[in-house]
């Protein structure tokens, strides 16, 4: 058998390892499915259709975690915080949304390793956009 010499052994992005594009789609749609019924987090969501912020979101998820470039391409530098500056992210709007992502990625059924990355990912993410005490 012929070895494959390590340095032309490329190692998989976790973008890859958890499904690539479908996955992070799933992900994403579930999530704004539980916002567009949410009282506290749909008014942060000031187009009539949901369906840009989702494509906003899932382009951004697919580049952090190692898919297309296609966010950056489109829209810059994420500027996450920046981005959400104009709307009051409280306590309670950062547990609402962790609640739907919990959901969400309790759904796409990945292996533990994943599901435990992404989840710290997310907290850390939902954590940083907190804006406000009140």
């Amino acid at each position: 058998m012929t070895e494959i010499p390590r340095d032309t052994v490329q190692e998989l992005t976790f973008y890859e390892q958890v499904g690539g594009e479908e996955t992070f789609r799933r992900l994403v749609h579930r999530f704004y499915q539980g916002v567009a019924e949410d009282p506290l987090l749909r008014p942060m969501y000031p187009e009539e259709d949901l369906g840009p912020a989702e494509e906003r979101f899932a382009l951004f998820l697919m580049q952090y975690w190692g898919g297309p470039r296609t966010y950056s391409d489109r829209r810059g530098h994420p500027r996450l915080r920046m981005r959400h500056a104009p709307f009051r992210v409280d306590r309670a709007a950062h547990d609402a949304w962790l609640h739907h992502m919990r959901g969400a990625l309790d759904e796409l059924g990945l292996a533990p390793e994943h599901e435990r990355t992404l989840w710290d990912y997310l907290t850390y993410a939902a954590a940083s956009m907190v804006n406000t005490d009140g």
